[in-house]
């Protein structure tokens, strides 16, 4: 192994040998403490330390880093203490998740490192994000992600590469290519010779060099830093090495030919490293022993400080508030509409708006309102959108704010995530809500998860246009909000009047947290009312009440607020009360209570398919919460269970409106 120091001192070489070692020496006495229980599990990189300590050397210390399990060098080179790294793996409440999370599975904004999830693909598009926020601030930065050989076969690896590529982004894209998945070998993971040559493909420059070569792979990422900052460009580093120990220490290395070891080790990146100071009199044998037993003492004491830790205490109220960030207490003021006060009289001037206007007004009015809000979609910029919400933005705000995307959904909801890392609020379009399924991954296990995980807001709203009635068939017509009420630090709005379509916007760009905004496609031009032209919010989690009644309430959201309220003006004799959820995740149970109590028969009623609907959660809580107010079973009407077709005829049978008048007979009559 050939070092070349070109003009670094000696004081810096010691320094990168002290940085390379301390992880080695972490590891191996990490390695005790699994045999003796006293910490869970480990993903060991014993072989592969000099990727990640050359790799946090060669980057400013504010530049973000995106690392995975193997990666160590990444947390200790950026000075994160051993003890309270050792609390995180404890799984203890002083750890940095406050024990909600395992291992590598966390992130530190203090220290521009953000956490990983298991999905591994992920981690690339938030490096997209974060090098698209300094891109637009005009600064000197690059943002580095990590991925094994394996992640490369993950479609997040190349919807992350092309959209850098496309968007001109200054992004490191770093591979350890340490032979396994696992214990996958790398000849059944892919078939071109050496994974740089993926690059080529994107249209970028690649590079592969040896990653036990601590001083190559400083050196490389260093150089390459400075290229992607003065071209504006990314660019994919593969790093060749070995892992010694197995995927994780429970896994073993049986599968793996013997020979392997014999040569890697061989190729060990802290012995040839350490050979190589010794023979070029940086130090000597004496000063290396003394540098190990300082690394040694200190090791022994943060682990003293590690393990004296609290028994943790599980505070039920704690875990649900920290699901969701708080919104900033610096924030703005901005108006907010009270439930109790009538529309017509809420906020002068107004306007008759259709519910597409009152959408694309709130989107123009934020845009106004924060300078650091992005939009991005497909055909959103130029085109203005499959639905022309956005007609006319380019022109006002410019591409950089206005941004058509790739066809890479994933890609684009983990760059919006990378945006918020630094202070960006963003918008990405689905242009049809069904198409949500190629970004799933990010949205359920990246976006919702992140603050509960380790108090990182994810200030990013989705819009998702949804629903039948349109002939539009099976993939442009789900109603499938019922995905995503399920999944805890998400919030799942659905308005169904142009008033509430523009203020729940608003409100949604203002939160700091992941909101999933869903806007019927058949509503949009076919629905208006009464919008107030200023800048205004309506309050996410709270219902509306439609119309008082005492007969039947018909709780409803969506496109069954408007088949509720024309069934009852049609059937005046009947009492109706109808309840407009209009935020799915979080639910207002005190107004679904007050819509039990008032007639004590209630129909929950939904354009999505019955069975697995929020309609079953709605029951479920008011047979378990409202027994005593009910005179008759809790009756849902859905559509369907089955594909939405797209023959008129068979669709209009298809929707829960056709089966509406059943319902309400049964319950009128019981």
């Amino acid at each position: 192994m050939q070092f070349n120091r070109k003009d670094l001192s000696n004081e810096t070489l010691i320094h990168f040998y002290k940085d390379l070692l301390l992880p080695r020496m972490i590891e191996e006495k990490m390695l005790v403490l699994l045999r003796q229980g006293k910490i869970s599990k480990w993903f060991s990189g014993i072989g592969q330390e000099a990727i990640a300590v050359g790799a946090a050397l060669a980057l400013e210390h504010d530049e973000w880093i995106m690392p995975l399990h193997r990666n160590l060098g990444v947390f200790t080179t950026r000075k994160m203490p051993l003890s309270k790294l050792l609390m995180q793996w404890q799984g203890s409440q002083e750890g940095y998740s406050k024990g909600r999370e395992r291992s590598f599975h966390f992130g530190s904004k203090e220290h521009h490192i953000c956490g990983m999830i298991s999905h591994l693909g992920p981690q690339l598009a938030i490096a997209d994000g974060v090098a698209l926020a300094h891109k637009l601030r005009k600064e000197n930065k690059v943002a580095l992600a990590f991925t094994g050989e394996g992640g490369t076969s993950e479609g997040d690896f190349h919807e992350a590469l092309n959209t850098a590529a496309v968007w001109d982004l200054p992004v490191i894209f770093l591979i350890e290519n340490n032979g396994y998945g696992l214990s996958t070998p790398v000849s059944e993971q892919y078939r071109c010779e050496s994974l740089v040559e993926r690059a080529k493909g994107y249209g970028m420059e690649g590079t592969k060099i040896d990653g036990n070569n601590l001083l190559s792979v400083y050196d490389t990422i260093k150089g390459v830093r400075d290229y992607c900052l003065e071209k504006q460009k990314p660019y994919l580093i593969e790093c060749a090495t070995f892992r010694m120990r197995g995927h994780e220490e429970a896994s073993g290395t049986k599968y793996v030919p013997p020979y392997l070891f014999e040569v890697w080790e061989m190729k060990d990146p802290i012995r040839n490293y350490e050979q190589f100071l010794l023979a070029e009199q940086v130090l000597d044998e004496e000063q290396i022993l003394t540098i190990k037993q300082d690394i040694k003492e200190y090791i022994e004491v943060e682990l003293s400080i590690g393990f004296n830790t609290a028994p943790i205490f599980a505070d039920t109220e704690q875990e649900l508030e920290d699901v969701y960030a708080p919104r900033p207490t610096n924030a703005q003021a901005v108006k907010v509409i009270d439930n109790a006060t009538p529309a017509s009289a809420l906020l002068l001037p107004a306007s008759d708006l259709r519910l597409i206007d009152a959408i694309k007004e709130g989107l123009h009015q934020s845009m106004e309102q924060h300078s650091n809000f992005l939009l991005m979609g497909q055909d959103i910029a130029e085109y203005g959108g499959a639905f022309k919400i956005t007609e006319g933005f380019v022109q006002d705000f410019g591409k950089e704010r206005v941004r058509n995307t790739p066809l890479c959904e994933s890609a684009i909801i983990g760059s919006a995530l990378g945006l918020s890392l630094e202070g960006y609020k963003s918008m990405v379009e689905m242009q049809f809500a069904d198409f949500v399924t190629m970004g799933f991954n990010q949205i359920v296990n990246n976006l919702a998860k992140i603050h509960y995980r380790w108090g990182q807001p994810a200030d990013v709203v989705i819009r998702m246009p949804a629903g039948g009635g349109v002939g539009a068939g099976p993939f442009h017509s789900q109603s499938n909000e019922a995905w995503f009420a399920h999944t805890p630090g998400l919030k799942v709005v659905y308005p169904s009047t142009p008033m509430d379509a523009k203020g729940l916007l608003i409100a949604a760009i203002n939160d700091p947290n992941p909101v999933i905004y869903f806007e019927h496609k058949a509503l949009y031009r076919s629905v208006n009312g009464p919008v107030p032209q200023e800048y205004y919010e309506i309050e996410i989690g709270k219902a509306r009440v439609v119309q008082e009644g005492v007969d039947i309430s018909i709780i409803t959201y969506g496109s069954g607020v408007h088949w509720a309220t024309e069934y009852a003006n049609s059937h005046d004799y009947i009492s109706f009360h109808i309840l407009d959820l209009r935020t799915l995740l979080p639910l207002d149970y005190i107004a679904i209570r007050n819509a039990v109590a008032r007639t004590g028969k209630v129909l929950i009623l939904h354009e999505d398919t019955l069975l697995g609907g929020i309609g079953g959660e709605l029951a479920a809580w008011i047979g378990e919460h409202c027994f005593d107010l009910l005179d008759a079973p809790v009756m849902r009407c859905a559509s369907l269970d089955t594909p939405v077709p797209f023959n008129t005829e068979l669709e209009s049978n298809f929707l829960a409106k056709a089966r509406l008048d059943e319902y309400i007979r049964k319950l009128i009559n019981y």
